[in-house]
């Protein structure tokens, strides 16, 4: 009885359905309908397709947790005193943390739910040929997208990730079987994102109370970072990548953001509340007053300077900011460090910090916590007032046509084409008034990454893996140490706030899963190759 009684638990982990619909983007339930009755009509199919957006603002998610993964590269320290994720950082997790299992849950969650929908959309009854196609591309995007976020944090070269979907005949009667290689999981989220984008509506087609949705371009551009990370295991999937980011361009009508006053290219502009949908959108955790990430108010001082309760984590490192060049004006918009201005909730403000553990906080998320009168939290509109759930009017961004961009010239780069990889990297630099690189190199790419995307949900430390630049992951970590850490204009002394750490490339070139669900399949699953 045991090895069927682990399989009900575990299938059950997978399977969460439609247990709790959700609205379009505030998240609250619709209740449990059942199956025997649903999928009746085109209003049933919004409700199902709903339910797949339910994980994207939550903690275990793009909420926090998700982000754990990424504060072990060297751009980022924990900054507060959190067990869990100081063994992340230090590369010696359980796979028990919850910041880890959470999100696999959840992950896994949404996955399933995406295929309710891909498995009952096309023999639905009194429905609409747009309603099918609609449900049917953000069901395809929507498992695309979490099981790309599932393959390339606990996939291995060696050993895949659970997939399955009702595409295969033995799907819900079996536990979804593990592929050999994420090598494969990489070629299913491919798979999915081009039958998306097929069915899917460029993103301007939306109105107003529908731009949270997927949409063509963004299809597109997870099947560019499909492919990008899939190119560490098979060179020849840099081919496939230019032409997909031309397509963004020209079909997905995306480019960088530019400013609504003037017209001009605005890096800071991207991280604006009305730069929500802006040219340079591709995807995002669509947030609001009562729903969205918590992310901004995450990395927020702790407690908010006594104004508004931030949370304190994820404080840039010395090696981030010294990054930049000094004429960089990225590095402001992306840093705070003691002494710069800012406004905060209707005050002229100078940064300092009794907590930051490096000396930096993240900047980028901060535009939200400018309104307001006379420091009071309680008059600014876009901001959740609950410190428990600091959400704001600023959408998440988790992809950007600068992204794009990027991955273009590296595409070239690595195929020897330096020369062409020069006009996408360069009009990123360009934005930012930088002078342009005739002929980029991988070190330039590089680069200009790291001080592009600092901080955002593209994952430093997993381009730090598959680049094979394993001593960054190793190094210890600096920070500025204030002699008052009340007064913005205090000197400071570069000193280590971590300490160097061992990553063994043959362990820890991915995370471990649970080792509950591995116990659970009976011998169904394996862990992760080294853990």
């Amino acid at each position: 009885m045991k090895s069927r009684f682990n399989y009900i638990c575990l299938l059950a982990s997978f399977a969460a359905g439609l247990s709790s619909c959700t609205k379009w983007i505030d998240a609250k339930p619709y209740g449990a309908p059942s199956t025997a009755y649903f999928w009746q009509s085109d209003a049933d199919l919004k409700k199902a397709t709903a339910s797949l957006y339910e994980t994207m603002p939550n903690e275990s998610t793009w909420g926090r947790d998700l982000f754990w993964v990424q504060d072990a590269s060297d751009d980022l320290i924990v900054g507060r005193s959190k067990a869990n994720a100081e063994n992340i950082k230090n590369f010696i997790p359980s796979g028990r943390e919850g910041y880890l299992t959470a999100g696999w849950e959840d992950l896994y969650k949404t996955l399933n739910r995406a295929n309710q929908v891909i498995q009952n959309v096309p023999t639905s009854k009194n429905t609409s040929e747009a309603a099918r196609n609609q449900a049917l591309g953000e069901a395809y995007f929507m498992r695309g997208f979490v099981h790309f976020w599932i393959a390339y944090v606990w996939g291995h070269k060696d050993q895949g990730v659970p997939f399955d979907g009702p595409e295969n005949a033995q799907f819900g009667k079996r536990i979804p079987p593990q592929l050999p290689s994420v090598k494969d999981n990489y070629a299913q989220v491919v798979s999915d994102m081009q039958k998306a984008a097929d069915l899917l509506p460029l993103f301007e087609t939306y109105g107003a109370a529908d731009q949270g949705r997927p949409h063509k371009a963004a299809a597109w551009g997870y099947m560019v970072k499909a492919y990008a990370y899939w190119a560490q295991y098979d060179q020849s999937k840099w081919a496939l990548i230019p032409a997909l980011c031309d397509k963004i361009r020209d079909e997905g009508h995306r480019a960088l953001i530019k400013d609504k006053a003037n017209g001009k290219q605005n890096y800071k502009a991207v991280f604006s509340i009305a730069g929500n949908w802006s040219s340079e959108y591709m995807w995002s955790v669509t947030s609001g007053t009562q729903g969205g990430s918590e992310f901004p108010g995450v990395v927020l001082e702790n407690t908010g300077w006594n104004m508004f309760n931030g949370w304190g984590y994820f404080q840039p490192t010395e090696e981030l900011y010294d990054e930049y060049e000094p004429n960089d004006p990225r590095r402001e918009a992306t840093i705070l460090k003691f002494g710069d201005k800012f406004t905060y909730f209707g005050l002229n403000f100078t940064y300092y910090s009794n907590n930051s553990l490096s000396g930096f906080q993240i900047n980028k998320y901060m535009e939200p916590y400018s309104y307001g009168t006379d420091g009071k939290s309680s008059t600014n509109p876009n901001i959740n007032q609950s410190p428990d759930y600091p959400t704001t009017a600023l959408n998440l961004p988790l992809m950007r046509y600068a992204e794009i961009l990027l991955f273009k010239a590296e595409a070239l780069i690595m195929q020897g084409k330096s020369g062409e990889a020069a006009a996408p990297l360069n009009e990123v630099r360009n934005r930012v008034g930088l002078a342009s690189i005739p002929s980029p190199t991988m070190a330039d790419l590089k680069h200009e990454r790291r001080v592009e995307l600092a901080c955002e949900w593209t994952d430093r430390c997993q381009d730090l893996k598959r680049w094979g630049d394993f001593d960054k992951l190793r190094a210890p970590l600096h920070g500025r140490i204030h002699t008052n850490k009340a007064d913005p204009a205090s000197p400071y002394t570069i000193k280590e706030v971590w300490r160097a750490r061992n990553f063994d490339p043959a362990k820890h070139m991915a995370w471990p899963m649970n080792p509950d669900v591995v116990i659970k399949s009976d011998g169904a699953y394996k862990q992760t190759p080294g853990w």
